[in-house]
């Protein structure tokens, strides 16, 4: 038999309402054999205490219900945000304010003799006043492509050589996703994937952004780790045989310290395509990767003016977003996916693109009925009342996209949505209120991979000037970390393995330096993550 480690720590808080809060978690092959005090736990045969967390917090590690694997890859460009980051080597990247701050960290990060300059995380919105055209560009260089992922991932700036090595730099363009400037040239700014695709493809970005190379997936665990992660959903991976064997190949190695679960996207494929090959992916899976769902996008970006919106549009007067699924298909798509057990994640961030995605999958049920599907509406920022009751009607869960409160809170108040719908933006508590399952998520890399932040988010609702946006829609500490731990995993399918510490489940658990309770709320994000357990394996920051 093997042996049992018993860790005591100063507190630990389980998400089991049966047993809240223990002094103490039993841990044999990988799984939780108990919570709760030293001395019951050493009734279960021999065992050995570790109290190298004696002074510590215990939570069960988290569950981000929506990022992207390529938040490791994009590590190796220039981060060109508007908010401080933390890389996953620990190191704190500045903001970037104005146009020369972009120019010179694009510069200072690229090798001396590059093929391309590649910036991420760009935030026009955050920056009065800066644009990024083209020309703005090619003071980084005018040799050589320069690419500025913003960070929605749904919009590209690039220089004028970028538009000349994809066919661009041309009159007579006719593209919703490509703005021309007073001389008929575009004007740099590449709106939406089917723009961008010329660019990025050349430069083999394409795989970065949307799944991971090696050294992409390892950076990805180690930003995992630093922030307490051990259950991870990469949300819109191409999962092509060379994407799915590298998450296969590294996920499986026995130091890689988180569980990811992979979701295929619908990119030039058929509704039956796509399900086929999701049932064929479920069945390569194993503990620690996991396949067997479907990431459907709608619309756009919020801050991007590409999202979806119902009357009365843009606050600001500008036109409507784009759609990114073909609405015929979308019905298609979710009846195949009930019919054959493969779960669908879809993505929706104005509230057009929600109401369209309701009424599919209301018509998706009636042909293909299905009880316990838990497919999964992610972001839903603009959702109302009456579409949340909708959601729960229709048995779907909820996975909203709170970190938008503080990067862009400010920005959709005064130019996107208005001072009443920015409001209700993201609206924990009404998600709650209909009895709705709620997870809330960071999609990094748009926003920075951190569970404590999203769930500080969704206490305090504070946009980055220190506004309360939307008083009423916040939620408890306890509420938030539900979200983060159980809520994420119940819209996984993971609810009965992790997301609470109690016997039975995987032993996964989030290291805490102070007890997230008992902070003050606007302390939440501040509580630091000294490591984490995974499947009884210890990982240490």
């Amino acid at each position: 038999m093997s042996t049992t480690t018993i860790y005591p720590a100063k507190r630990i808080i389980t998400m089991n309402p049966n047993r809240p809060v223990v002094e103490a978690v039993a841990v044999r092959d990988g799984r939780i054999l108990g919570a709760g005090s030293v001395k019951e736990l050493q009734t279960w045969g021999d065992f050995e205490v570790d109290d190298r967390f004696i002074d510590k917090f215990i939570l069960p590690g988290f569950v981000e219900g929506h990022c992207h694997v390529s938040a490791g890859s994009l590590w190796r460009f220039a981060y060109v945000g508007s908010h401080s980051c933390t890389g996953p080597n620990g190191k704190i990247w500045s903001p970037v304010k104005c146009l020369e701050d972009l120019i010179v960290r694009i510069r200072e990060a690229t090798p001396d003799k590059p093929t391309a300059y590649v910036g991420w995380g760009f935030n026009p919105a955050s920056l009065t006043g800066f644009s990024c055209s083209r020309q703005d560009l090619d003071r980084v260089s005018l040799e050589y492509p320069v690419v500025v992922l913003h960070a929605s991932l749904h919009i590209a700036s690039v220089n004028t050589k970028a538009l000349e090595i994809a066919g661009y730099l041309r009159q007579g363009i006719d593209h919703e996703g490509i703005p021309l400037g007073p001389d008929g040239l575009p004007m740099g700014e590449l709106r939406g994937p089917d723009a961008m695709h010329r660019v990025t493809e050349f430069l083999g970005l394409n795989g970065l952004m949307l799944s991971a190379d090696e050294q992409g997936i390892r950076t990805f665990g180690q930003l995992c780790v630093r922030n307490g992660v051990t259950t991870a959903a990469d949300l819109a991976n191409p999962l092509d045989a060379d994407a799915t064997n590298a998450l296969l190949r590294i996920g499986n190695e026995e130091d890689y310290p988180v569980r990811i679960v992979s979701m295929l996207r619908l990119l030039n494929a058929s509704p039956e395509g796509v399900v086929r090959r999701a049932v064929e992916l479920r069945d390569l899976g194993s503990d620690q990767i996991r396949f067997g769902f479907i990431k459907l996008v709608l619309d756009g970006s919020l801050q991007g003016f590409t999202a979806r919106l119902r009357w009365p549009g843009h606050y600001n007067g500008a036109p409507s977003g784009m759609w990114h699924t073909a609405p015929e298909q979308i019905t298609e798509i979710l009846s195949r996916a009930l019919e054959a057990g493969v779960g669908v994640h879809i993505h929706t961030n104005g509230d057009a693109a929600t109401e369209l995605a309701l009424d599919c999958m209301q018509v998706a049920l009636k042909k293909s009925p299905c009880l316990g599907h838990r497919f999964t509406i992610q972001h839903a920022q603009l959702a109302t009342q009456a579409q949340f009751a909708r959601m729960r009607e229709l048995g779907l869960c909820v996975n909203l996209f709170v970190n938008h409160i503080y990067h862009w809170g400010e920005f959709h108040r005064k130019e996107t949505l208005g001072p009443e719908r920015a409001e209700r933006m993201d609206a924990c508590a009404s998600a709650l209120a209909e009895r709705v399952p709620l997870a809330i998520h960071s999609d990094a890399p748009v926003t920075p991979l951190s569970p404590l932040f999203t769930a500080w988010c969704a206490v305090n609702r504070v946009t980055d000037t220190g506004r309360v946006l939307g008083e009423a829609q916040r939620i408890s500490v306890h509420q938030a970390l539900s979200a983060i731990t159980l809520g994420a995993a119940y819209t996984l399918n993971l609810d009965g393995e992790c997301g609470s510490i109690e016997s039975g489940k995987r032993a996964d658990l989030a290291i805490l330096s102070e007890d997230p309770t008992e902070v003050e709320p606007m302390g939440l994000k501040d509580v630091g993550v000294v490591g984490t357990v995974q499947n009884g394996r210890v990982f240490l920051n």
